[in-house]
């Protein structure tokens, strides 16, 4: 199955609750940090709702 790696790029200082909130729910607590999710729904949605802090790539 493919994976999606997962890499804060912007800092979540001055952002919204539920945006911090979901970084954190992926995994990520400061700028560079990266994690590695399966390519899911419900991990689509999260990234879909912070993409202006982070970037994705598709890993196999």
């Amino acid at each position: 199955m493919p994976q999606l790696k997962i890499t804060q790029k912007k800092s979540f200082i001055g952002s919204k609750q539920n945006h911090r909130d979901t970084l954190r729910s992926l995994g990520l607590k400061r700028v560079n940090d990266v994690v590695v999710k399966e390519d899911r729904p419900e991990f689509r949605g999260m990234v879909h709702t912070v993409r202006h802090l982070v970037t994705v790539e598709e890993v196999d």
